[in-house]
């Protein structure tokens, strides 16, 4: 008994390990290839769904794609009514490792020919450079996967003569139920409905379970897998949550059918056996699994529109957060998280910009304060939210945006305290004295936004230094006016009130103009998003 305990446990972890090599090294291999190609294949609902499958199906984990995408969502990079059907697509994906597994992995040893497999991998993993040691670990987690396959059908044949699992209730609706938590239990303590999946082919395989049973606890699977997903969203953002919902609903709705029309089901599976030729037992099961979701799919798809909105009336959207894209589920993609904190940053350049042109015209209200302090708050979000990143050194591309954006965060810091300052002093702009500056200064935060927005033509970043030489310029002419003249209405005094102010609006046009600056150094190369 315990040579069979040890051998399934091994088996187990020897799949789940491999799995995960599998799946992190494809992911590394393909680089900004797979972010890309989920980006740009997400226009409609259906080219989303497509986009969903085959990217699941090439890194075979369809929970790294969720929580990828959840990243994607985060950053704004992706909107969640695109998400969802990526989530769905994702749901179908993953029942391609139940055919492949059915298919080859428990018919043939694959386990001790993919030895050469890991050990290639390993010394690509340790010799290889680049993109060659993600590659390594991709080769390593191929073989680990079929040698932890074959070390749980040694286990699963062994459990097979000692327990009787057909022999427990397997035929009613309640059995059912029972067997499909037990697929979600399973699921959740090994991270993986893949491996759960697979776990549950092979005891098939064996005789350890029932078809029925073994139906039952795919479906449960199917449904533990989007509790990964949920809990990454944990104090994320709305998107991000409003996806990993969709998800849990889509694979929730699709499981509750595949129960209660088990029955039909399984009739389908035994016509398909004595006219279509369907191999009895575990490629029954993989059918099974991509049928099931496939009807899912059949409903929800047609519908998406609604679903989508439905998913928004139960997490409806939040007040206005310039920090809305800060979600710590995406600092384990690092080109993600830097995209989500560029995002942040121009919402919070575009808020500070516009306070400052609303000073130049009016006092300053409640509601400019309050936006004031919301800013200073997504900027200390901000930073503590890049300071989670992994070291980037490695990557020179990723680490110059880092830096780049540390940058700006220190000029819009400055300008942040510079209009606080100018709050509590009172400090008033719209003075036909310093007309002329204001003038300058507006021109410079309209060419701001346009610039931010891609608005303005491409050497703005050219025009904005000149309009701040202007705004310097014309503010140095205007003080020696100011002092030189002794008819100046409230005298001395008036006239340095109104240097002060000079003053002020020069240190914040050069905090502006280095904001953007640093701006679009932060920015990452373009991406051809959905729709461009």
């Amino acid at each position: 008994m315990t040579d069979v305990v040890f051998r399934l446990l091994g088996g187990i972890g020897l799949f789940l390990l491999g799995m995960a090599l599998l799946s992190d090294g494809l992911v590394g291999f393909a680089g900004g290839a797979l972010r890309r190609a989920l980006l740009k294949f997400t226009g409609t609902p259906w080219r989303a769904f497509i986009s969903g499958a085959l990217t699941t199906i090439l890194i075979q984990s369809s929970t790294a794609t969720t929580v990828t995408l959840i990243g994607f969502v985060s950053a704004g990079l992706i909107g969640y009514s695109q998400a969802i059907g990526v989530v769905i697509g994702a749901s179908l994906g993953t029942t391609a490792t139940g055919w492949f597994v059915a298919s080859l992995g428990l018919k043939i040893n694959f386990g001790y020919y993919t030895l050469p497999l890991i050990g290639i991998g390993a010394f690509l993993r340790v010799l290889g450079k680049g993109r060659w040691r993600h590659l390594g670990l991709a080769c390593a987690g191929f073989g680990m996967l079929f040698l932890g396959l074959s070390g749980m059908q040694e286990g699963m044949q062994g459990l097979a003569d000692d327990f009787d699992l057909k022999a427990l209730p397997a035929q009613g609706l309640w059995a059912h139920v029972v067997a499909m938590l037990v697929g979600v239990v399973l699921t959740n303590v090994l991270q993986s409905s893949t491996a759960a999946v697979a776990t549950t082919l092979t005891a098939l395989h064996a005789g350890t379970v029932g078809m029925e049973q073994a139906a039952a606890v795919v479906v449960g699977a199917a449904i533990g897998t989007t509790f990964t997903g949920a809990l990454v969203t944990i104090g994320g953002t709305v998107g991000a949550k409003r996806t990993a919902l969709a998800h849990v609903l889509f694979n929730l709705g699709s499981g509750v059918v595949a129960i209660v029309l088990l029955p039909v089901f399984l009739g389908l599976l035994d016509w398909l056996h004595e006219h279509a030729g369907l191999e009895a037992g575990a490629m029954s099961l993989a059918v099974f699994h991509t049928l099931f979701i496939a009807v899912g799919v059949a409903l929800f798809m047609p519908v998406v529109d609604r679903f989508e909105r439905l998913v928004a009336r139960l997490l409806p959207e939040r007040k206005h957060d310039m920090s809305r894209h800060l979600d710590a589920s995406s600092l384990g993609v690092p080109s993600v998280a830097l995209e989500a904190s560029q995002r942040a940053l121009e919402s919070i350049t575009h808020q500070l910009v516009e306070i400052q042109r609303v000073m130049l015209i009016k006092p300053v209200s409640a509601d400019t304060r309050d936006t004031l302090q919301r800013a200073q708050d997504g900027l200390n979000e901000a930073l503590h939210f890049i300071a989670g990143l992994p070291p980037l050194e490695s990557d020179e591309s990723l680490h110059r945006q880092r830096v780049a954006q540390l940058h700006a965060i220190d000029h819009l810091l400055r300008l942040c305290g510079r209009l606080q300052a100018d709050i509590q002093a009172e400090q008033r702009f719209d003075r036909s004295e310093i007309a002329e500056v204001t003038q300058h200064m507006e021109s410079l935060l309209a060419l701001v936004h346009e610039g931010i927005d891609g608005k303005a033509s491409l050497d703005w970043l050219e025009t904005l230094e000149k309009k701040r030489e202007e705004v310097a310029s014309a503010a140095h002419g205007v003080r020696t006016r100011l002092l030189e003249s002794e008819t100046i209405e409230g005298g001395l005094a008036r006239a340095l009130q109104l240097t002060d102010a000079l003053r002020s609006l020069k240190r914040s046009a050069a905090h502006v103009q280095r904001v953007c600056h640093y701006l679009m150094a932060g920015r990452q190369a373009p991406v051809e998003l959905p729709g461009s």
